[in-house]
């Protein structure tokens, strides 16, 4: 059984990150590409719907320090990835790092737990995509997609005093099958894509930062935390809707759990660390990339919550009536007169949004499947690439049809918090890896440092693992044993085909030249 925890080679790691055959990616992404990806997969609906939840629930005013909060979280885990895509840009992100640190077992059970992450994430979203696509066109007064082809077969409303039952989710499916056929097409077509929707979400989200600006009413943001005593908040028939009892539901506390709440509106930056094979400088680029885009989103999100906390007090949206997923929709029809037509471009900013994270987190996976492929302990199918765009292509034909059944025939409810769980454990293990390489391998070239992680004094990585644990045992007690059903039948499907086809199980292992690895330690500077 010890053999199950045998460790990947690194220098044969950094030779398949060097190579440039016919079985390796191509190498098209720069570090504006990067952050944009990482923008395009963190600014989805968290934005526009977590901000009032968490402001409603905990933070009120404060909620910009729970943004702040959330993001120092983040970034512990953030400069973990960094270091580890700097040193080793090779397609697979945590699967690939947790593999020359922990051993393949523990690889493989990142690797299935990312699963939870990317395909469920997307298929999961592309659901919500459905919804508001009905959203838009009714926002311009075109008839929506009527609920039989908009829902689930085991989904059934009212809809005008006559019950309906879902057929299929047929705009959940058109999307993912659009996104994966662009996926297909390239990688460089699939980051323009992504940027050009992440400049117009983007764009809409500054237009109602400076026009919501002068509509802030600086007694919404008084007092700035909430207070101990805080009144509960009624609804128009007088019924209680929310309470402010508990540690963290006032004061610091409040900020906290805030933070909380929050902190799922960031996932998204570590689907950049996927793309490492895939970017023409990845020892500069990648760090840029996944911290400039953390960066970024974090300052957007301060901005956002300020203003919405300023421009609507932040008890109305604890009434479900005007908080929820119209959360914003309702502060500018309520609170900015003349500006109705802001609401409709933060519907537009939401389903732009929703495209660039189905898109990024369809990559990210097909990426880990690639890897995974490569190893052995997947199908060699999802490793071959297409003969001319050199994109992983039966991969994404697989996750067409998968991701694609689960959108159009499974309620999106039923995915819950399990995305979460697979990007935090994610985060657990790519923390304690870079404090395991320190010790194991301190002399390896490592182009980006995370800061504060020594072997001695190793507080990055431990405050990364700390945090992560704390946000995966605040999940609800369903989340975790659905999770860990999911984990379960991942440890069978290993012993029953992944261990028996590893490579390295095998004894199949290439290690390169060391003018091979010393061309990747040291890269000719015309070739950056």
């Amino acid at each position: 059984m010890a053999n199950i925890f045998a460790k990947k080679p690194l220098a044969q790691l950094l030779g398949e990150a060097n190579s440039s055959g016919e079985g390796s990616l191509k190498r098209t992404l720069g570090a504006g590409n990067l952050v944009a990806l990482g923008v395009g997969a963190i600014i989805g609906a968290g934005l526009f719907v977590r901000t009032a939840a968490a402001a409603a629930q905990a933070s009120g005013p404060g909620v910009t320090l729970a943004f702040i909060v959330a993001a120092i979280g983040c970034a512990f885990a953030g400069l973990c990835y960094a270091e580890f895509a700097a040193m080793i840009p090779i397609a697979g992100s945590a699967y690939t790092y947790a593999y020359t640190t922990m051993g393949e077992f523990v690889a493989w059970i990142i690797g299935w737990a990312l699963i939870m992450e990317y395909a469920l994430g997307a298929a999961t979203v592309s659901i919500a995509w459905s919804e508001y696509l009905n959203k838009l066109l009714e926002a311009f007064h075109l008839s929506p997609i009527s609920y039989e082809w908009s829902h689930s077969p085991f989904e059934s409303a009212a809809v005008d005093g006559v019950m309906h039952t879902g057929v299929i989710n047929l705009p959940a499916l058109l999307v993912i099958v659009a996104l994966s056929l662009l996926l297909i097409k390239g990688t460089q077509e699939s980051a323009m894509f992504n940027a050009i929707v992440v400049f117009l979400k983007v764009a809409i989200v500054l237009v109602f930062i400076a026009v919501g600006w002068q509509f802030i009413n600086p007694t919404n943001h008084e007092p700035y935390l909430i207070p101990e005593n805080a009144e509960p908040v009624k609804n128009a028939a007088g019924a209680v809707v929310r309470e402010y009892t508990g540690w963290n539901k006032h004061g610091w506390g409040g900020i906290l759990g805030g933070a909380a709440i929050v902190f799922f509106a960031f996932i998204g930056f570590d689907a950049v660390s996927t793309a490492a094979q895939e970017a023409k400088n990845p020892k500069r680029d990648m760090p840029i990339g996944i911290l400039g885009s953390l960066a970024v989103c974090t300052v957007l999100y301060i901005l956002f919550g300020h203003v919405l906390t300023g421009v609507a007090n932040w008890r109305e949206f604890a009434d479900p009536a005007k908080g929820g997923e119209a959360s914003v929709t309702y502060a500018i029809k309520a609170h900015m007169p003349g500006y109705e037509w802001l609401g409709t471009a933060v519907t537009m900013a939401i389903l732009l949004g929703f495209s660039s994270v189905i898109l990024v987190m369809l990559m990210g996976q097909s990426r880990v499947f690639f890897s995974m492929a490569k190893d052995g302990l997947m199908p060699k199918a999802f490793s071959d690439l297409h003969p001319k765009f050199r994109t992983p292509y039966k991969s994404n034909l697989a996750l067409l049809i998968f991701v694609g059944a689960f959108a159009a025939f499974v309620p999106g409810s039923l995915a819950g918090d399990l995305t979460s769980f697979g990007t935090l454990l994610a985060f657990v293990l790519v923390s304690a890896g870079v404090w395991i390489m320190r010790k194991s391998d301190p002399a390896q070239p490592r182009p980006f440092r995370a800061p504060l992680s020594s072997p001695s004094f190793p507080f990055v990585p431990i405050m990364g693992m700390v945090v992560c644990l704390g946000m995966i045992a605040a999940l609800d007690e369903f989340t975790l044993k659905v999770a860990m059903g999911w984990m379960l039948l991942g440890f069978i499907v290993y012993f029953i085909y992944g261990k028996r086809n590893s490579k390295l199980q095998q004894g199949i292992v290439v290690v390169p030249t060391e003018m091979e690895e010393q061309a990747f330690i040291e890269p000719d500077p015309k070739n950056a």
